[in-house]
């Protein structure tokens, strides 16, 4: 009788508290779900459900997902396949590509970007361009870095400082970005001349005005037999386009004013960048296109030369500004060279690109790439962090370190290719011309006519080379003429149509800053 009583007590027991158990069980569950968000948890099924991760860019298509994810996701997911990947582009290519009447406005990539980073469902992690981060970085919509890094201990002693130096010198001395890449210009120079004509070779830091008074000084020749000092751009193009695509961006000079109503060009800054580059071509300091002749006409029995439209290569330029990948065209000339009795290949070197006094330590063409970000608003900060820490950690920097288009922001990985030996920390020493703080993309939306103002500034150019004119006048006629096409406000007469106006590395093209 007893020990049925105490079973049955037992039992009574149990089931008193058991509903409790069960109640308390289902709380904690409900918490666990509700306190996890998008970010875990299970499915109805019970099993573990995948951490979400939305990676958001500017640009993309559902035709663009797999190549974006082979480069910037796979391994990671690899490494974590407790996180689910999502890719979402502010902009869809293929919407802007098949829009028809009305649909053809070209939104504004700044709103779009704010609007994924803000929205009901906003994205964990940015990857973006340099132009657009100091103003992401003013609107608070990106997450200070620094406390996570400090945090984590996370390496930043291997980073090349100007990487650094760029993204910090948009953010008050703070990181709110890292960039895992980065791309950028160098002197290229060839010693064999430098040292045949007894001139002393350019070397690391030096100003723009130091290395073109290198260049006059070893200019020399004439005709097909002409030693061109420097050339500024690989690809002949104009030289109004080579001397706002390398000499005058880390000026920052401004054609027109912020709402693009004014000119702003008949100034001594503007008088003085044009006599200097002018006086270059003048003078046949710098090559054109006419001076690389008929050099892929091939007569009767001989044998064509793959490298006769390159005057650095054919040992006809001095120094050429080049980007890293120029780097492959000199090793493939080095392998001609060795089985060709009649070529000889540059024996060559590298220094940083020339600076301006008035902009030290700024180099023309110098791209931070694949800027990564966390949203201030992300879901999921934990995971964002996660991946932020490992596109830019070593095991991330060891997998791209082979390419020839882009450097590795870790100092470890910055290595000459294999059986060359040259300068390669001139690559490294130079930050990103700033970005500007207007915003052209709009401007050039809508102010179509500012392309016709900077087709007129090509010609003024050009006429002050063939010493039509002189720079004076040509740019108080630039000025006077560009003020009468800005009148239009935005009315191009229907003989200009331009697409979507992209930033390229940071900056637009045709842009120009001004410092007075």
């Amino acid at each position: 009788m007893n020990r049925q009583g105490t079973r049955a007590g037992q039992a009574g027991g149990w089931r008193r508290w058991l509903p409790a158990a069960l109640a308390a069980l289902m709380m904690a569950s409900l918490l666990a779900a509700c306190s996890s968000g998008g970010s875990g948890g299970s499915d109805g099924n019970g099993e573990p459900r995948n951490r979400v991760l939305r990676i958001g860019t500017l640009y993309g298509s559902a035709s663009d997902e797999s190549w974006f994810r082979q480069q910037y996701t796979d391994s990671f997911e690899l490494l974590n396949p407790d996180i689910e990947i999502q890719i979402v582009s502010a902009i869809d290519w293929n919407k802007q590509r098949f829009a028809t009447g009305e649909e053809q406005q070209q939104p504004d990539p700044y709103e779009e970007l704010k609007k994924m980073l803000t929205g009901d469902n906003p994205v964990d992690v940015l990857i973006i361009d340099y132009a657009y981060l100091r103003r992401l970085i003013e609107d608070n919509l990106l997450q200070q870095l620094d406390p996570l890094i400090q945090k984590d201990n996370f390496d930043l002693e291997d980073f090349v400082p100007a990487v650094l130096e760029g993204i910090r010198a948009l953010g008050d001395n703070n990181l709110y970005a890292l960039a895992p890449t980065f791309s950028s210009n160098a002197l290229f120079y060839n010693k064999r001349l430098f040292e045949q004509y007894g001139v002393t070779p350019p070397t690391d830091n030096m100003y723009w005005s130091d290395v073109l008074n290198l260049a006059k000084l070893i200019a020399r020749g004439e005709g097909s037999e002409r030693v061109f000092g420097i050339q500024f751009n690989r690809w002949f193009g104009d030289p109004y386009y080579e001397m706002q695509s390398t000499y005058t961006p880390p000026l920052q000079l401004r054609m027109y004013d912020n709402n693009g109503e004014h000119m702003t060009v008949n100034t001594p800054v503007w008088e003085r960048v044009w006599t200097t580059m002018a006086d270059l071509y003048m003078n046949d300091i710098v090559p054109t296109y006419e001076d690389v002749g008929n050099v892929w006409e091939v007569k009767e029995g001989e044998t064509p030369n793959p490298f006769a439209g390159d005057l650095f290569i054919m040992g006809r330029v001095a120094m050429m500004t080049a980007d890293y990948g120029y780097i492959n065209e000199l090793q493939a000339a080095a392998e001609y060279a060795s089985t060709r009795s009649d070529f000889e290949a540059p024996d060559w070197d590298v220094v940083t690109l020339p600076q301006h006094e008035e902009a030290p330590g700024i180099g023309s063409n110098t791209y931070l790439n694949s800027i990564t970000t966390i949203n201030a608003k992300a879901q999921n900060p934990d995971d964002a962090w996660r991946y932020v820490k490992f596109i830019n950690g070593r095991d991330w920097a060891k997998l791209k370190s082979r390419s020839m288009h882009e450097l590795s922001a870790r100092k470890e990985f910055l290595k000459p290719p294999a059986g060359l030996d040259f300068n390669i920390g001139a690559f490294t020493l130079l930050r990103p011309v700033p970005p500007a703080n207007v915003d052209y993309e709009k401007l050039y939306r809508e102010h179509p006519n500012l392309w016709q103002v900077e087709n007129i500034g090509r010609n003024k150019f050009q006429e002050v080379i063939e010493n039509k004119k002189s720079v004076k006048e040509a740019l108080a006629e630039w000025e006077t003429e560009g003020n009468a096409v800005l009148q239009n406000k935005g009315e191009s007469g229907g003989e200009i149509g331009i697409g979507p106006v992209i930033p390229y590395g940071g900056r637009l093209e045709s842009e120009v800053i001004v410092v007075d």
